[in-house]
Formats: structure tokens, C-alpha cells, sequence
């Protein structure tokens, strides 16, 4: 890969970042805190949150087997996300590459940011040619986006197909691993430590059921964290979520039983979506969702609004015409769905 100094914006490798009153003084002896402008009174609220989560991150780095230094934490993937352009995209010079379709902020981003956004389509059965990638690749390219498990379509992309991106690219390959929890497939955040030029991303939105705290993670070498660190806004993640996510920290195996359960259930609303005549086609999916094509997708949609169920109509994207993502709910919700469809 080249440098990182080659490949950050020279504004950004430059920067000094802002420096908070927590920054300063990290020590724990003090009892007396008359540095940042606080309000005495209304403890523990009243105090400005660890600007770097740090003991969050060294929880998170048992569960996650990566060291404390290479772990970003921001308000929700979508902070690491923006981060990925505002540190290496040059806006109105630079692109970046993606797979097509996939999760729809990559894009988003791309546009605020003033970033060309360079799509790649998928194939038939929803995989991707790392070739195919790589020639959308030019000298002004600094990340390739790979979403796998892949949103909206469910499924792993083929891990030899992303290896040879990462070999074959000289820029940053951002990897999102949202939805690994609940796939077969092994991570890339277990191999981080060795892949200086990839960003994995990961949420404690899904498995770890804690979507309303906002709380998202990316993977990478100490010397790109410390450039998220940089640029990030000084108390991005405030105490709340902290405490949120330590609390759930406590017990992983509570997650690893809802994962179970939302495996089961997977199989079984698949299993039953393909008898539904209404149903043409059920894609494999290795996520807490599946992708399935129908007679009539914006139809079945408004059926099921005013029926009180709610799915997500994707016939607008690319290579999901008349198709419904399914997210999988509980066993109750999951019936509910399956009654309003047989009536349909």
C-alpha cells in the first residue's frame, strides 16, 4: 500500500486536533475538577464523558480480541463511515469504489463530502469480481467499500474475492462487518492486526440489540485510529452509551442466545416464505435479514402497511426489482407477518 501520509489529506495529516479539558488530565487521584467549565452539581451527569472511552475499549478488547489502540468508537457506524472521507478523500479530487447495491450511507457520505462515488455491480447471485473492482480503480481512488454480509442482499461476499482486493489495492479497503455475528464466515477484525491497509466496521446496533444508544466500532492499525481520534469531534460518544454498552459488555452470552434464536427463526421464515405463492425467489443470506423477490413487491408492501407490518420495499435498487427485505423479529412477529402474507 502507499503511505499513510500519502494517503491522508494533507490538511488532515497536518492538523493539530482540539484539545479538551479530559485530554489533558487523564489521571484518577483528583477529587476536585475545576478545568472544564462544568457545573458542580447534578453528579455523575454533570461531567464531560471519556473523550476516548477508554475503559469501554478495554472491554470491547477482550470481546473482540483487538488491542485497545486499534479501536475507534463513534456515534453509530455511520460517524466512522464519514470519518473514512473527511481523513483520506481530497473532496472534488478524490473517489472512492463500492460494490452495487449495498448499504446506502457509502454513497451518502460520498455526496456530502464532495467525493466521486464509483459503483460496481454485483453479479446474479449477488457476488462480487474483485477484477471488476479493481478496474474502477485510478491513481485518485483512496478507499474501496465492501459491505459483507451485504445490505440489502444478506449474503458473504466470497472472502478469496475480498482478499484479492486488499492485496490488490493500494488505498484503504473499508470492510463492514455490521451483520458478522450472524455468519459462519470468519471476520477480517480477526486479522487486523496484520492488514495495515483495512478498515472493518461493526455496530452494536444488531446482534448486541442496542440500536437507539448509537454506537458503532471500526477496526484498524493504531495509526489510523489516531487519525479518526484527530478529527472526531472531542465527546462524541457521550456517557450514556458508555454505560450502555458496559452493562451489555457484562453478559455476551445473552447476545450469543439471541443470536441462536434469530438463527432458527431465519431458517423457519425463509422455509416458509418459499411456499408462499406470492414468492418467487428466497435468497441465501448469512445476516438478521433476508432478501426475497415477489409477484408484486410494492403491492405486497402497502398490503402489509396497512395490515400494521412493516418490511422494506428494495424494488428501487439495483438488482432487487420486486424485492422485500425481511428483518427477522421474534417468533410472534415472524406469525404475524407470515398470517397477513397467506391472506394476501
Amino acid at each position: 500500500m502507499k503511505s499513510l501520509e500519502q494517503l491522508v489529506r494533507p490538511n488532515i495529516w497536518k492538523l493539530a486536533p482540539y484539545s479538551s479539558a479530559r485530554d489533558e488530565y487523564a489521571g484518577k487521584e483528583a477529587s476536585v475538577f475545576l478545568d472544564a467549565n462544568e457545573n458542580p452539581y447534578n453528579s455523575p451527569f454533570n461531567r464531560y464523558p471519556d473523550p476516548l472511552q477508554r475503559e469501554l475499549k478495554k472491554q470491547l478488547s477482550k470481546i473482540k480480541d483487538v488491542p485497545e489502540d486499534m479501536i475507534f468508537l463513534g456515534n453509530g457506524s455511520d460517524e466512522a463511515i464519514d470519518l473514512c472521507y473527511r481523513v483520506f478523500c481530497e473532496p472534488k479530487q478524490d473517489n472512492v469504489v463500492a460494490i452495487e447495491p449495498t448499504y446506502g450511507m457509502y454513497k451518502v457520505c460520498a455526496d456530502i463530502n464532495d467525493v466521486e462515488y464509483r459503483p460496481v455491480l454485483l453479479d446474479e447471485h449477488y457476488q462480487m469480481n474483485a477484477d471488476k473492482l479493481l478496474g474502477a480503480v485510478d491513481g485518485h481512488t483512496k478507499l474501496i467499500w465492501i459491505c459483507s454480509p451485504n445490505n440489502p442482499t444478506g449474503n458473504a461476499l466470497q472472502r478469496e474475492e475480498i482478499v484479492k482486493v486488499i492485496k490488490g489495492f493500494d488505498g484503504i479497503v473499508v470492510i463492514d462487518e455490521a451483520y458478522s455475528d450472524f455468519s459462519a464466515q470468519k471476520t477480517f477484525r480477526s486479522e487486523v492486526t496484520s492488514l495495515p491497509n483495512v478498515i472493518v466496521l461493526n455496530t452494536f446496533s444488531k446482534a448486541w440489540g442496542l440500536a437507539s444508544i448509537r454506537l458503532g466500532m471500526a477496526f484498524a492499525s493504531a495509526d489510523i485510529i489516531r487519525l479518526f481520534n484527530k478529527v472526531k469531534y472531542p465527546y462524541n460518544v457521550n456517557l450514556l452509551t458508555q454505560q450502555q454498552a458496559m452493562e451489555a459488555l457484562k453478559d455476551p452470552f445473552e447476545t450469543d442466545k439471541w443470536i441462536k434464536m434469530l438463527l432458527g427463526e431465519r431458517t423457519r421464515l425463509m422455509a416458509a416464505f418459499e411456499l408462499l405463492p406470492i414468492c418467487e425467489k428466497v435468497y441465501p443470506t448469512d445476516a438478521n435479514f433476508f432478501l426475497a423477490k415477489m409477484t408484486d413487491a410494492q403491492g405486497i408492501y402497502d398490503y402489509l402497511v396497512g395490515k400494521g407490518v412493516i418490511v422494506r420495499n428494495r424494488t428501487r435498487v439495483q438488482l432487487c426489482n420486486n424485492c422485500l427485505r425481511i428483518t427477522i423479529g421474534m417468533k410472534g412477529e415472524n406469525n404475524e407477518l407470515l398470517s397477513a402474507l397467506r391472506q394476501y
